[in-house]
């Protein structure tokens, strides 16, 4: 079989961001940068042409994701011309996430390739030693090994020292060509503006909890203990960190979950009763707790909002395959910003019979059906992903804090008078 002259190009991406975020950010959390995927590519693409003078021939995107799901970087990679992702998993061990199976993957990849002769030229941009065996391997079959290094932070290697040894050529990208794609988060501020505080909540987080809840809490407490010891597992921690919708109240050492924000509010409005009221008459509900949501009707919501329909319903084809096309190249996936996403479609395309100043007085109860709706679709970007076994609450509050804010938007302009605008 003759071989063909081209190239390919295998990336690590966990090496390549990791160490661009340790060399521009001081430290290797790939949160404390933000890339640009299409000039990252194209940037890579060059080089390798350029170094091999080879054409290309596709390029391989190696990374993790929990449970295998595809994560909003790399719907938008996947889609790109000549580039192909393989993803493996990502697991939590020790507090610390960790790739399974992305190394596995490269050096099938690359033997594959060696062995069918699919190129000339294999260019690696990694650190990990255990791919040594299969760039041993495409150099017997006669391929051509270029391995990439991103400039690290300290001045010195930041790769095995026996992939450096053994490969054919190296180069290192340096600090001014990772920057042409990649740069460090400005953390002096929040990515997505915050959510403008309503008084309603601001006044029943800063009440102190009624006994009742009190009581609650430590029950929940005491029973997470229990259960630890049971299992042999190491107890939960008693200070757990509050969300940002939901901060902890004074005297409260775990996140209120909404029914403590219930009782606050009853207490706040009834401080002089003993008992807080049952949780029928409580409102500060999410809905998607259908156990204490508010009962109003043969549905179990208010007739105004159980009548509401939902996304899928005033979304023709068309329109579904331009937001898939939006949510693979456009929408970034934090939390914050996929609710804001969602309740800007749905009111765009909600009859104009439907007023959403009646929809934002029902905060924080966003309708039964439209909440499921909400959740599954922000699943698709892997936001909803058990971690430890547990859903992440602090992604739910900020996916419906950004469902409100755009709600707040638009229902304030509908308020604006005719001759304001």
């Amino acid at each position: 079989m003759e071989r063909v002259d081209r190239c390919v190009v295998l990336v690590d991406a966990g090496y390549l961001l990791g160490a661009a975020a340790s060399l521009l950010a001081g430290e290797p959390a790939r949160s404390r940068i933000t890339v640009d995927h299409a000039a990252l590519i194209q940037g890579l693409r060059e080089r390798a042409e350029a170094d091999t003078q080879q054409p290309l021939l596709r390029i391989y995107w190696f990374d993790g994701a929990p449970d295998r799901v595809p994560q909003p970087e790399h719907r938008r990679l996947r889609v790109m011309p000549r580039v192909t992702v393989r993803l493996g998993a990502l697991t939590r061990s020790d507090g610390r996430w960790a790739q399974k199976g992305v190394d596995a993957a490269m050096h099938a990849e690359l033997t594959e390739l060696a062995r069918n002769r699919a190129c000339s030229d294999v260019v690696l941009v990694t650190g990990d030693g255990d791919l040594l065996p299969g760039l041993m391997s495409a150099k017997e079959h006669g391929v051509a090994v270029h391995l990439w290094a991103v400039q690290a932070a300290d001045g010195d290697y930041n790769q095995s020292e026996d992939l450096v040894a053994e490969a054919d050529e190296r180069r290192v990208l340096d600090r001014a060509w990772i920057t042409k794609a990649v740069r460090a988060k400005d953390l002096g501020g929040p990515c997505a503006p915050p959510p403008a505080p309503r008084p309603e909540i601001a006044a029943i987080l800063s009440a102190p909890l009624p006994e009742a809840a009190l009581a609650a809490s430590a029950e929940r407490a005491s029973e997470a203990q229990a259960a630890a010891a049971r299992s042999g597992a190491p107890a939960p921690a008693e200070n757990t960190p509050a969300t940002p919708d939901a901060p902890s109240a004074p005297g409260h050492k775990t996140v209120p979950t909404p029914k403590d924000l219930a009782a606050l509010r009853a207490h706040a409005t009834h401080p002089d009763r003993q008992h807080p009221p049952q949780p029928g008459g409580a409102t500060l509900r999410w809905s998607s707790d259908k156990g204490w949501v508010e009962r109003g009707g043969p549905l179990g919501e208010p007739a105004e909002t159980a009548s509401l329909p939902t996304l899928a319903q005033v979304t023709t084809a068309e329109q579904r395959w331009a937001d898939r096309e939006e949510d693979i190249t456009t929408v970034g996936g934090d939390p914050f910003e996929v609710g804001q996403v969602f309740a800007r479609r749905w009111m765009e395309r909600l009859p104009e019979t439907v007023r959403l100043q009646r929809l934002s007085t029902l905060y924080p109860r966003i309708p039964h059906r439209i909440d499921g709706e909400l959740l599954r679709y922000a699943a698709r970007f892997g936001l909803l992903a058990h971690k430890d076994d547990q859903i992440d609450e602090h992604d739910r509050y900020a996916i419906r804090a950004g469902f409100w804010r755009e709600i707040d938007v638009r229902a304030a302009a509908e308020h604006v008078p005719a001759g304001e605008q």
